[in-house]
């Protein structure tokens, strides 16, 4: 039997849309006495990002999460990656996770691109000797050789991106999260960022990919998760998967 990485049971999660801002002690006592309409308020202020999601990753697996704007994908990596937590349900991982999904979100911008690459890295857990081992290693990558003592908020959002990537991926983690990463910066950095990727997963990463492109989705992944305003619409085969959500998109236009 294949090890499972990732797990994924009966995920849901609500947000709270904060639409009903106005309160008052006459308004909150005349609610008191109504349920139906406090109900109506708290429905109104409800939004279910994702609703009874469920699903598993094999090690060495890649699976691509598809969907139009708002249908979950990104709100379900973050789930998996412990930076938010479900309202309902739950998900186990089986390994050490790297998260790409908000590149560039640990930087402070006041400070240079040196020292980023040490804060960087501190927050993702490694230590000033190890990041002092690589240091080289993720500057030649980045390609930011002339740009190490420039403040970040001086970089422009490729420069930010370039940088976050190259820390990013210094180690090879059991599981990568990657939201639509691959799009950003110049055309030869996502070139670059795309073969680093595929050496990943060839040497045996498990991954949890987003995008837009349905080709990068279907180049790089075995299976497909669609989602739809948080639903699991479909999961198997990722040409077939992808192929009947870009039909579903064309009836729809």
């Amino acid at each position: 039997m294949e090890d499972i990485m990732v797990k994924a049971e009966n995920v849901s999660m609500r947000f709270n849309l904060g639409i009903d801002k106005g309160f008052s002690l006459k308004q909150g006592f005349v609610d008191l006495f109504n349920p139906e309409k406090r109900q109506q308020k708290k429905a109104l202020n409800e939004f279910w990002a994702l609703t009874d999601v469920s699903f598993e990753v094999k090690r060495g697996e890649v699976v691509g999460l598809i969907g139009s704007n708002g249908a979950g994908k990104s709100t379900l990596l973050k789930i998996v990656a412990g930076v938010l937590k479900p309202t309902k349900g739950g998900i186990s991982s089986y390994g050490n996770i790297c998260p790409m999904i908000e590149l560039g979100a640990g930087f402070d911008m006041d400070l240079t691109a040196r020292e980023n690459i040490f804060l960087n890295g501190a927050v993702m857990g490694y230590s000033r000797a190890f990041i002092e081992s690589k240091f080289d290693e993720i500057v030649d990558f980045s390609e930011l050789h002339d740009f190490l003592e420039v403040p970040v908020r001086n970089f422009s959002s490729g420069m930010v991106a370039r940088l976050a990537f190259s820390v990013a991926t210094i180690v090879d983690p059991e599981i990568l999260i990657v939201d639509e990463i691959l799009s950003v910066g110049d055309l030869a950095f996502q070139a670059k960022s795309e073969e680093k990727m595929l050496s990943m997963i060839k040497g045996g990463t498990t991954v949890l990919y987003v995008s837009h492109s349905v080709e990068s989705i279907k180049k790089l992944s075995d299976r497909v998760i669609w989602l739809d305003h948080g639903h699991v619409l479909a999961c198997g085969n990722a040409e077939e998967i992808c192929n009947n959500y870009v039909n579903h998109l064309l009836k729809q236009s």
